[in-house]
């Protein structure tokens, strides 16, 4: 694993982060990272209870009085509610250092019996969902010549697998996205970055268990399973270096294989599955 930086105490001071799904699993903790280390915030998702309750967890970790967080609950696939939210902030706040898109689900299933509904939703939630924000947030970024547009990808964002037909679509799509913007945006100092998480014990990873193929739960039950505070953690240092591609855990090792040898990384791949289904005795 890549050695992390360590996140200082005003690592972020007046420094402003917005956080697209702040208010659990991942987005809470890295806003929490961020307010530990000097840093204001903006703090978007859907439940309000639950963002209500991140906020406050934040104030509550604030080392200095010039900090801020606010927040609005509003569903980030919604352009027409979401852009007057940002353009407000930003008229009142000036314009951010960090946009990171979090937003995602993650709906496992055999494909044969999955609907047109299905593929739709993983793409608005997980693609749109990002996308969204980032087309509002460019014109400020680019008229101040600054800006840091993060998009969270997964490894499935680079290797397809079984039970995975909508995810993985959608989180290829952000990579693609997250390279073309790159490019673009370097005459105007603005940095991409996209980040692949491992499995992660969040709410939605337990909702994702819910419907996991048992062949896809063999395949992956030898991964490490992280917890949000050291996904978050390892994000922060990537973000810091301003990395581009941010890997941990398996994906070191992973996104080298399938971007070099696709062959070999499908024969891994392939040969999972068929152990899989033999212990399932699916022959």
């Amino acid at each position: 694993m890549a050695r992390q930086r360590k996140i200082a105490n005003q690592e972020f001071k007046q420094k402003t982060a917005v956080i697209c799904g702040g208010s659990k699993g991942i987005g809470r903790e890295t806003a929490k990272k961020i307010a530990r280390a000097g840093g204001s915030l903006c703090l978007i998702a859907r439940g309000e209870e639950e963002l209500k309750a991140a906020v406050e967890e934040v104030k509550g970790l604030f080392v200095s009085d010039d900090q801020f967080v606010d927040w609005f609950a509003c569903d980030t696939t919604d352009y027409d509610s979401l852009e007057p939210l940002l353009n407000n902030f930003v008229m009142k706040r000036g314009t951010p250092d960090y946009l990171i898109n979090v937003v995602g689900i993650a709906y496992p299933e055999y494909i044969q019996k999955l609907t047109f509904a299905d593929f739709k939703q993983n793409m608005d939630v997980n693609y749109l969902g990002q996308v969204a924000p980032t087309l509002i947030m460019l014109p400020h970024f680019i008229k101040a010549q600054k800006g840091h547009i993060v998009f969270f990808s997964s490894m499935l964002g680079f290797i397809g697998m079984m039970g995975y037909a909508t995810y993985a679509p959608s989180k290829f799509a952000l990579v693609g996205l997250a390279e073309s913007v790159r490019h673009e945006l370097k005459p105007h100092n603005i940095d991409v970055s996209v980040f692949y998480p491992p499995d992660t014990e969040t709410p939605g990873y337990e909702i994702e268990n819910l419907t996991k193929p048992p062949e896809a739960a063999i395949i992956t039950e030898t991964a490490k399973i992280f917890t949000a505070d050291k996904v978050a953690e390892a994000f922060i240092s990537g973000l810091l270096k301003k990395r581009f591609h941010i890997l941990m855990g398996e994906a070191y090792w992973i996104w080298p294989v399938a971007k070099i040898s696709p062959r070999l990384a499908f024969m891994i791949l392939d040969r999972d599955y068929a152990k899989a289904r033999k212990k399932l005795g699916k022959l």
